[in-house]
């Protein structure tokens, strides 16, 4: 009965395409992308699902070895009913033996092992980085792209290789015999061994911050602290993202005057100024001609750049919007936070016992039902707080098995790891479904820690997943890439410390179908008996590094502002992060307000006088625009617009960019769009946040997601 397994392999399926529909865009994305992500996030859930399965399997046919009936003596040939019957009884044992669930014949998880481990590997090792390089890329044909790609890459591997082949001539010189089969399991086992180190490594910092941080959650004052802390840093960075594109847009606008339009090198620029949004090439057109003769942007040279030159500024182009895409989806994702931690400080001494936000949202029928305002009051501030605690103590618990079980699961006599005494348990009394339960726990608690710290540690932020359709494909497949690396190393320690691994605990037994797919590293010794058993002890000591914050000590004297208690400057950015916020909320009351106008004046049984029209035109002739189209730009005025208008107009693309997250019907860029056309570039900012009209909201996610590429290999 297959059912397990095929319900684990839909189950798999199913949970990445739903993540890679958040967290992805997948109508602007390749389909190699896509695809690529999907198998690798797909694969990598699919082991963890069905390692529990294989245990089970490899457990009974432990049974079925152990009952095995002595032989039947050659005088019992004669007796035909003899030869049917004790077989049978041997074969049967249903008190002893009972199938689990889920059980498959023995070929089929050798043949799923090798198409999961060796697809994967050929994903994270060679085609998803090639997909990375070649996005970054900044060439203008297939053959430059595909060369850059093959260049950087050759040069990250030649490192591995260099070690592959010192470790081969050590090898040769011991006097080993190398076959295929050994060259196999010297690869796989390589790659288990990095990431083992990367896997300690996170796990060592997890296994503390994931307890502690469910505890800080459920203090609604410290979490909303921590968030007004990560506010101000995050608009730090999201300054200076904007600052270095307007720096890039500036060198490009000097270029794209000095190479005419009839010269063989224009459409290369032409290539480049169509990877731009429309806002940030008007404001680099403002910036280039306020500059005049004095910067850089108001020199006129002649002299036309070479195609390397173009070839850079085109890699530079591409590096610095991926920036400021990453800066302003976090800053999104960070201010709804804030916003909903500020509801829920202010709703948790209501007398009425109604959830009221400061800035609803439109829910639908469906939502209103299930959760209603009494219902996400009683959870957002009278159960949320206590569960985390709870949660919190399981985790810390859980915690501690795995440190323990790490530091012993070398032990054969006695059995000191929690994990293999309880799987010993379970396996006297045969009962299978109890270790498929706990081996899918512990499983997906490993899981949830390892990856969950990828987003916490702060020099990984070039890499990010943001729901709402807000991450770009390089962080999709970087993603992709950890999970094939990082998911069978933490399948094998899983092994390790349930003590199913023969090869470190030194004892002969019935091995699962995945470790003898992922082989074993004999052939190096200082491997096999050094590192792969006494570097994962080394996770105590990270540990307790990260439980006195040791990590985040050091990065604060280093000057990378970390949020330390009681310290003046995480006290100084939890204030600039309020001012922020409440910069942000002012910003949401006026889009509001201009919004409630613009339905009044859409009106036609009340239609505005035209002194109300004037009053909020305010000077309809001044704007230099005249006509319909200059009326149109000054009458229909945003809080973007406002803040470009009312002062200097460098004003940060930030306001541009985040009036359509705040449920504006029109934003400056949608004006600019109907006076000079709507542009087919990727847009950048605040995406899918706003709920306040539902015509709105249709349009904004058609103009988000918008058409897909033309072809494979279109540029992003």
């Amino acid at each position: 009965m297959a059912y397990l397994l095929t319900f684990g392999i839909i189950a798999a399926l199913f949970l990445a395409s739903v993540l890679l529909y958040r967290y992805g865009n997948i109508p602007r994305q390749h389909i190699l992308v896509t695809l690529s992500v999907l198998t690798a996030w797909c694969f990598s859930f699919l082991i963890v699902f069905t390692i529990p399965l294989d245990v089970t399997s490899t457990l009974y046919r432990q049974c079925l070895e152990e009952h095995k009936p002595a032989p039947v003596p050659e005088a019992g040939l004669v007796h035909g009913n003899n030869t049917t019957t004790s077989p049978s009884r041997g074969t049967m044992h249903p008190q002893e033996c009972q199938e689990p669930w889920g059980m498959v014949p023995e070929s089929v998880f050798p043949n799923l092992w090798r198409i999961i481990y060796w697809s994967s590997q050929f994903l994270t090792w060679l085609i998803m980085p090639l997909m990375q390089s070649y996005l970054k890329a900044g060439d203008f044909t297939i053959k430059g792209k595909l060369k850059s790609a093959l260049i950087e890459n050759a040069i990250y591997y030649g490192s591995y290789l260099f070690i592959c082949g010192v470790l081969l001539i050590y090898i040769a010189v011991k006097g080993v015999s190398l076959d295929w089969q050994k060259l196999k399991a010297i690869a796989s086992s390589a790659s288990n061994t990095w990431g083992l180190f990367l896997l300690v490594l996170l796990l060592g910092y997890a296994l503390v911050e994931v307890p502690r941080s469910l505890w800080n959650n459920a203090k609604p004052g410290f979490a909303l602290q921590y968030a007004y802390f990560k506010a101000a840093k995050l608009s730090t960075d999201k300054a200076e993202a904007e600052e270095h594109v307007d720096d890039v847009l500036e060198s490009l606008q000097c270029i794209s005057r000095a190479v005419p339009n009839n010269h063989d090198l224009r459409p290369c620029v032409e290539t480049i100024l169509r990877k731009v949004p429309i806002e940030l090439q008007e404001r680099a057109s403002r910036n280039f001609s306020r500059s005049g003769a004095n910067g850089m942007g108001g020199t006129t040279s002649t002299i036309v750049p070479s195609e390397k030159a173009l070839v850079r500024i085109h890699k530079q182009v591409i590096k610095s919007l991926q920036t400021l895409q990453r800066t302003e989806a976090l800053w999104s994702v960070q201010v709804k936070t804030v916003l909903h931690l500020e509801d829920v400080e202010r709703n948790i001494h209501s007398v009425e016992h109604q959830f009221k936000t400061e800035f609803p949202c439109q829910r639908s029928q469906l939502e209103r039902i299930f959760y209603s305002a009494s219902i996400q009051w009683y959870w957002e501030c009278l159960l949320k707080a206590p569960f985390l605690k709870a949660l919190c103590v399981v985790t810390a618990t859980m915690s501690a098995m795995v440190v323990w079980s790490e530091l012993t699961f070398f032990s054969r006599h006695p059995v000191l790891s929690i994990f293999a005494n309880v799987i010993n348990v379970a396996k006297g009394s045969y009962d299978f479904f109890t270790i498929e339960v706990f081996s899918m726990v512990v499983l997906c608690y490993f899981f949830y820690c390892t990856y969950s710290t990828i987003l916490r540690i702060r020099f990984l932020n070039l890499y990010y997943l943001a729901p709402h359709h807000q991450t770009n494909e390089h962080s999709l497949i970087f993603s992709g890439m950890l999970l094939c690396r990082l998911t069978p190393p933490m399948c094998l320690n899983f092994l390790g410390l349930i003590h199913m691994d023969s090869h470190i605990i030194q004892k002969r037994i019935m091995e699962t179908y995945y470790t003898q797919i992922m082989g074993h590293m004999d052939v190096i010794g200082i491997i096999s008996n050094g590192f792969n058993i006494y570097f994962p002890m080394c996770m105590l000591a990270f540990c307790l590094a990260t439980w006195f914050s040791l990590g985040s000590r050091a990065l604060n004297a280093l000057g990378f502002q970390q949020f330390l208690q009681n310290e003046t400057i995480a006290t100084e950015l939890v204030q600039e992060g309020k001012d922020l916020i409440a910069r942000e909320k002012r910003r949401r009351q006026r889009a509001e307000e201009a919004m409630a106008r613009r339905r009044d004046f859409s009106r036609p049984d009340t239609l505005p006088s035209q002194d109300y029209m004037g009053k909020y035109r305010g000077g309809g002739n001044n704007g230099g625009g005249g006509g319909i189209g200059g009326g149109l730009l000054i009458g229909h005025r945003t809080p973007a617009d406002g803040l470009l208008r009312d002062g200097d107009v460098s004003n940060d693309y930030a306001a541009v960019a985040s009036s359509s997250a705040l449920g504006v019907p029109r934003s400056l860029s949608e004006e600019i769009n109907d006076r000079f056309g709507v542009s087919t570039q990727m847009q950048i900012g605040f995406r899918g946040t706003s709920e306040q009209d539902a015509v709105y909201e249709a349009e904004n996610e058609r103009r988000i997601v918008g058409p897909p590429p033309r072809g494979l290999f279109d540029d992003v």
